[in-house]
């Protein structure tokens, strides 16, 4: 049998996927400007993750665990978010449509 299908695997989760979108909810706000479509949101999220330490848990003990550790790298997370908000509105994938 492979692992696949013996193991649940999703329950291995990276904590800083939820932190990054917060962040990424929380600074869009402030930029209407910048296009909020599916396809660059999702650009701006996963630009973002690559950019930031990943923290995977896969219990309730790490992911409290996990949550203590990203508030000492909440600043990390800002910038990264940022970074990528202004690489995606300078360079979306696709031709600006007017939101």
């Amino acid at each position: 049998m492979s692992f696949h299908k013996k193991y649940d695997f999703s329950l291995v989760v990276n904590e800083k996927v939820r932190l990054v979108i917060d962040e990424l909810e929380k600074q869009l706000q402030k930029r209407p400007e910048v296009c909020q479509c599916e396809e660059c949101v999702l650009d701006m999220v996963t630009l973002a993750l690559n950019k930031t330490k990943p923290s995977y848990r896969a219990t309730l003990m790490g992911s409290i665990y996990a949550k203590v550790k990203d508030e000492e790298n909440s600043v990390d997370i800002e910038q990264s978010v940022a970074v990528a908000i202004k690489r995606i509105f300078e360079n979306p994938s696709h031709a600006h449509r007017g939101q």
